[in-house]
């Protein structure tokens, strides 16, 4: 059997779908007796005929029925393979990585990951649970191309930028029957004399500079008596009575204990959340970050 062509695929889809040879020359833009040369071509190649004609209908045959089916399949292969050959031919790669912290893993950062992978289900998405640090050294290596950094430090790595994204509230997390559990919110300047629980510098500086900075414009340093490495085990420890800690909203899914914070006017304390990437950035990572708006 002769190998059949792209386009006398497309003119056998055609008339079959429209059972009209007139309609199906509109549909392909082509004059009709190319067309019906196409045809006669191809069912001398396959060696059956493939449609019944007479004057008033065009009606497939049981072997044009069997060939329609696989027809579609192979049209749709060759158009996914051209496809793939332009995002590869314009460096959109089929994977990208991600990097994210689970403790403060927003509804919004939640929709961004799920709207992505609706609007390009192509690409890959690979998401790595990593601290803020880590993050940083990933993005540096390669490893990643994007991160979700919660805050940006104030000097990133040569070759990494970061951009703000999104603001998200903190709050207060007390230990069981504390006084101040009472409350709606809570002053800032009212945890002067409390024991610290926080996030380690060492993962998270920039987060933890940030607090170290509304405390001391409320005129105290936080007393801290423990750190963990992970924003979910700072939040156990206020469960447990190991002290109070400053911490996202998102974390209040998890332990329940967590009271708005509040400053001077009493303005509602937050943390800028930032995204950071290298300065060169694949054609797939761009289209992420316009994902974010």
């Amino acid at each position: 059997m002769n190998e059949f062509s792209f386009r006398e695929l497309e003119c056998f889809l055609a008339v079959s779908e429209e059972l009209s040879f007139t309609r199906a020359a509109e549909r392909l833009h082509l004059a009709q007796p190319p067309l019906s040369r196409h045809i006669r071509n191809l069912e001398n190649k396959l060696g059956v005929q493939l449609f019944e004609r007479t004057n008033r209908e065009v009606r497939l045959t049981s072997p044009g029925v069997a060939f329609r089916s696989e027809a579609r399949e192979i049209l749709q292969q060759v158009r996914r393979a051209g496809e793939a050959a332009r995002r590869a031919g314009e460096g959109e790669t089929g994977r990208l990585d991600v990097g994210f912290v689970s403790a403060v893993l927003s509804p919004e950062l939640v929709q961004v990951f799920a709207g992505f992978r609706e609007r390009h289900p192509h690409i890959q998405l690979n998401l790595h649970d990593r601290l803020p640090i880590d993050q940083l050294e990933a993005l540096r290596n390669g490893e990643l191309e994007i991160g979700f950094i919660g805050i940006a430090p104030e000097r990133v790595p040569d070759g990494i930028e970061s951009t703000s994204w999104m603001e998200e509230p903190l709050r207060v997390f007390l230990p069981p029957k504390h006084p101040l559990t009472e409350k709606t919110a809570v002053w800032i300047k009212d945890l002067r004399d409390e024991p610290f629980v926080m996030i380690s510098s060492e993962a998270a500086p920039a987060y933890t500079a940030h607090l170290r900075a509304l405390c001391l414009e409320e005129g105290f340093r936080p007393r801290i008596v423990q750190e963990a490495r992970r924003a979910q085990a700072v939040a156990a420890m206020t469960v447990a009575g190991s002290g109070i800690a400053i911490l996202p909203e998102s974390l209040n899914r998890i332990t329940g204990n967590g009271i708005p914070l509040v400053g001077a006017r009493r303005k509602q304390l937050k943390m800028t959340h930032a995204v950071a990437h290298g300065r060169r950035i694949s054609p797939t990572a761009s289209l992420f970050l316009e994902a974010l708006g």
